[in-house]
């Protein structure tokens, strides 16, 4: 085929594209206003079951304003007006879903309100976690104990307040903050290795893993020694985590301090066996 030939192709099927796209608008897609809002008045009263392509202009829309903040802003206010407002698990599950996407700090404060909820925590979090800015990850951490503040001795004299979430919720924070490696939450996490529920403190020790700095894995080692015989293997684990990732981030010394703690008798042999192939690992970074 010719060098004019291809030309001539190109230049068709790039004009079937665009007439695609106009067809696409004029039929009521992503570029047809009433669509969407048709959609957003459908989402009010959606549950599960229902016919889920009646959305299909919501997502279209997603897509079709990627890159515009102005249009990308709009659609945040129209979902968080579900969320926030008397609609159905469903149709809130749908919307966190999309701010998923297209929610920025201003989605924060709506969707912190949602973690109390047994229902909606979840899905909450499914955004809170992933979303870039400060504004989430601080939404988050001041729902556990807040360090220096009044109410409760525990923890050696530490002074914290209470945690504002209970059981589960409160778990799932702890792991979506690890998974943030959300390093200013660390004191919090370190009161939370001695809470009395032990899925608690079991949590708080692999969000401390996870997220993996000097100081997390100061409050590993110091909290290791002393651990329970129940939540030695999660804290053990834990350490492991944590002197990989320090390791990854430069920070030989202290993973070798880590890798030394978990390579001792006292251990079980699969433990040892990791700290002793992780002292090796350190030892070829010199």
């Amino acid at each position: 085929m010719t060098s004019k030939a291809i030309g001539i192709l190109t230049l068709a099927a790039g004009l079937a594209a665009l007439g695609g796209v106009n067809v696409f608008a004029e039929e009521g897609g992503a570029g047809d206003p009433p669509a969407l809002d048709k959609a957003f008045e459908t989402l009010q009263t959606y549950d599960w079951g229902a016919d889920r392509s009646l959305l299909n202009p919501i997502d279209e829309a997603i897509i079709a304003t990627h890159g515009d903040a102005a249009a990308r802003q709009a659609l945040e206010a129209k979902l968080l007006a579900v969320v926030t407002g008397e609609t159905t698990r469903a149709a809130k599950d749908f919307a966190c879903r999309k701010l998923r996407t297209v929610g920025t700090a201003d989605s924060v404060p709506a969707l912190a309100a949602l973690l109390p909820d047994e229902e909606l925590s979840h899905m909450a979090r499914f955004v809170l976690e992933r979303m870039p800015g400060e504004e989430a990850a601080a939404a988050m951490r001041k729902t556990l104990p807040q360090v220096g503040r009044r109410f409760l001795w525990v923890f050696g004299k530490r002074r914290v307040t209470q945690s504002t979430l209970d059981g589960d919720l409160e778990i799932g924070v702890i792991g979506s903050l690890g998974a943030r490696r959300d390093a200013k939450s660390i004191a919090s996490l370190t009161v939370l290795l001695a809470d009395e529920d032990a899925g608690v403190a079991c949590a708080a020790a692999g969000s401390l893993g996870l997220i993996g700095t000097p100081a997390a894995a100061k409050a590993l080692g110091d909290f290791a020694p002393t651990a329970i015989e129940s939540l030695k293997p999660a804290v053990a684990d834990a350490c492991l985590v944590c002197a990989e990732n320090l390791l990854a981030d430069g920070h030989a010394s202290d993973a070798r301090a880590l890798y030394e703690l978990l390579k001792t008798e006292d251990q079980p042999k699969h433990i040892q066996v990791a700290a002793t192939k992780g002292l090796l690992a350190v030892a070829a970074r010199k």
